[in-house]
């Protein structure tokens, strides 16, 4: 019972909350999607949580679920990526979560120089690397997507409908799992409630951030409505305020700032990485994230949380 919950917080830590019940409802939403990204998810979480476990790794760690949630986006990520019917995607999943322990350690060490968190960082590494080494292996690769996505010119933006926005506001938080259904948003949302009100406020702030600049910007309906380029926002309005900064309204404001930011940031990352598919993955929220958190020492008004 005791592994369970650490491995249910292992998937709310996606997310920042260490709560086993978000944890359930992040499985209940994956299985949702589809039930082998549910069996993903849980492989990956168990797999870095056991790996974290049998190398010694500090017991409070394991517990609070932060040696789970990079293991459990590799696995998902696979599943999404690779096919998730196939023994060699299910090998790699797992592959991956134990190394991902590992470079979570090394990671951890060289940002601690700057005393700056991992976040996703971890994940964005492995994930970046077994997505453009495996169309090179002809027993990894099943023409699960395309090898290459060259970037094209935007055409003339078309106004997205009413339905684009409001799917596009409850996808961009399951896009953070890779899952574009706006029903499965609405479950990871409800499970971010039901660990922090503040939480939950934040997310659908940066959710909304994230719409509005693509939206202003001049984003494709589509990618409104499936979440693609919103969920980095997500993330990083949550972290920002309430997380790593205290929330209040000068982090709040902080926040949008920073969740727009990663919004122009996300399309310039897909760009960079079209060669092997254009998976920008959590790497606009880590970048943008890393860089406010570091800026936010010179204003000692975010740090002390003055309202």
């Amino acid at each position: 019972m005791r592994s369970l919950r650490h491995v249910l917080r292992g998937q709310a830590q996606v997310d920042f909350l260490p709560s086993a019940v978000t944890g359930a409802f992040f499985s209940v939403a994956l299985f949702a999607a589809g039930w082998a990204y549910g069996l993903y998810g849980l492989l990956g979480t168990a797999t870095g949580t056991a790996t974290a476990h049998l190398l010694g790794v500090a017991r409070d760690r394991i517990a609070a679920g932060l040696e789970g949630f990079n293991a459990c986006l590799v696995a998902v990520g696979a599943a999404v990526f690779l096919g998730p019917g196939h023994p060699s995607t299910a090998l790699l999943a797992a592959g991956g979560s134990v190394v991902v322990t590992a470079v979570t350690a090394a990671v951890a060490r060289v940002l601690d120089t700057w005393q700056l968190p991992t976040l996703t960082l971890p994940f964005c590494l492995v994930a970046t690397a077994l997505t453009t080494a495996a169309p090179g292996f002809a027993r990894v690769w099943h023409g699960a997507g395309p090898t290459a996505a060259l970037p094209r010119p935007a055409g003339s933006p078309t106004g997205p409908a009413f339905t684009d926005l409001w799917h596009g506001l409850l996808a961009n938080v399951a896009q953070i799992f890779f899952m574009p259904q706006w029903y499965v948003g609405a479950l990871f949302l409800a499970g971010v409630f039901a660990a922090s009100r503040t939480a939950g406020v934040m997310a659908v702030v940066g959710s909304a951030t994230g719409t509005a600049t693509a939206w202003a910007l001049g984003a494709p309906a589509a990618q409104l409505a499936s979440g693609a380029a919103g969920y980095n926002a997500v993330l990083v309005a949550m972290a920002l305020c309430g997380v790593f900064l205290p929330a209040g309204r000068r982090t709040a404001a902080y926040a949008v700032a920073g969740a727009a930011a990663a919004t122009v940031l996300t399309p310039a990352l897909t760009a960079l990485t079209a060669p092997s598919g254009g998976h920008a993955f959590t790497w606009p929220f880590v970048l943008t994230t890393l860089v406010f958190l570091a800026a936010a020492r010179a204003f000692p008004r975010l740090e002390a949380g003055s309202p």
